[in-house]
């Protein structure tokens, strides 16, 4: 059983605790002087692509790189609040004071003026950051399988929460770690946005499981799943309910797949088994990346999740693990072929890093 308690900060932000213990009481209050929540986002869609883009200009002045001792994320401390009121926690979750998408934006659809082609909107949706641990000098995978199982339920929570709302129309979960991928907190700590709109690549690989169900009759994740499964050489971990493995069309250097053997469209609707089992999976993966180059690698932990409303058929939840490092010390940058024609080149053979993983003990 997870105890959650809503509590509001300073400037009217929810923050909710996620606590094993349901005799754990969370009654502090958040002492700090703030002032209330302005949110002025904006999207724009281009023309050209029919891509949506958020300018969130407010974001400039974001909390960054502060010591360790000045960690918004860390417990409140006498003479020291923070962005947790309480003494300590197990899992946070907060409203992003810096949200790229928020509630109560005013402003509706129109145009840029003298460009009827580019509509404008406000950035209506949620930003929220989730703290995986009280520990500042601990990661994700440091946790124990039962305080990753909490984060998990955390995810699940905000996932069912946040579809809830009618200016979202896709939710997702990550985490960004490491100053290389552009961490500004060093604090172990996700992120999940509750988007106005449908991403690009769930659009994608929505238009390609529809294209391959309506010529094959079967879903295409789950018939790479099992090709990867069969064959073997690119599975880093193999249990009851979650494989792991490097995709055989890999684009980053070092990108790790972590599917679940059914087929759901989102977290909330994975069961205990498979939140359990996805906890001791994802540890494994994540401490044998941290054995790669014998050092924390920086990566990109994205939970692909289907829309809210349309799509749900047709969608398989996975979680996506990658890192920008190619070697020890080289990180791949997204140049010219990547960024301007969204053509991936790999230094790295997804064989050859999948047998890397799989010799390394987690």
């Amino acid at each position: 059983m997870v105890k959650r308690t809503a509590r509001r900060l300073a400037d009217n932000r929810e923050i909710i605790y996620f606590d094993s213990d349901p005799q754990v009481v969370r009654e502090a209050e958040d002492t700090r002087e703030l002032p209330a929540q302005q949110p002025a986002s904006e999207m724009r869609r281009d023309p050209l692509t029919g891509e949506w883009v958020a300018i969130a200009a407010h974001r400039q002045t974001r909390t960054y790189k502060p010591p360790a001792e000045l960690c918004p994320l860390c417990p409140s401390a006498p003479g020291r609040p923070t962005e947790i009121p309480e003494s300590d926690y197990e899992v946070a979750v907060f409203e992003n004071q810096f949200p790229s998408f928020a509630e109560g934006i005013p402003g509706e659809l129109a145009t840029v003026d003298g460009m009827p082609m580019v509509p404008k909107a406000p950035a209506s949706g949620r930003c929220e950051v989730v703290c995986f641990t009280s520990d500042h000098n601990s990661s994700f995978a440091q946790l124990t399988p039962q305080q990753a199982r909490l984060v998990v339920d955390a995810w699940a929570d905000r996932t069912a929460e946040l579809s809830r709302n009618p200016a979202i129309e896709q939710v997702f979960c990550f985490e960004n770690r490491g100053e290389e991928i552009g961490v500004t907190l060093h604090h172990p700590h996700g992120q999940i946005y509750g988007y106005p709109f449908i991403t690009p690549r769930t659009e994608r690989m929505l238009a390609a499981a529809e294209k391959y169900r309506a010529e094959h009759g079967r879903h295409v994740l789950g018939d790479v799943l099992a090709a990867e499964r069969a064959d073997g050489r690119r599975v880093v971990v193999d249990s009851d309910h979650w494989t792991a493995y490097v995709p055989a069309a890999a684009r980053w250097p070092v990108e790790v797949h972590l599917v679940p053997h059914r087929q759901v469209p989102d977290i909330v609707a994975l069961t205990d088994s498979e939140r359990d089992d996805f906890a001791r999976v994802y540890l494994d993966v994540l401490r044998r990346l941290d054995r790669l180059y014998d050092k924390p690698l920086p990566y990109i932990a994205a939970w692909h999740q289907a829309p809210v409303r349309v799509g749900r058929d047709l969608s398989w939840l996975h979680l996506q693990l990658f890192s920008i490092k190619r070697t020890a010390d080289k990180l791949k940058y997204l140049a010219g072929s990547e960024s301007g024609m969204a053509v991936w080149i790999n230094d790295v053979t997804p064989e050859q890093i999948a047998e890397r993983l799989q010799r390394l003990d987690a």
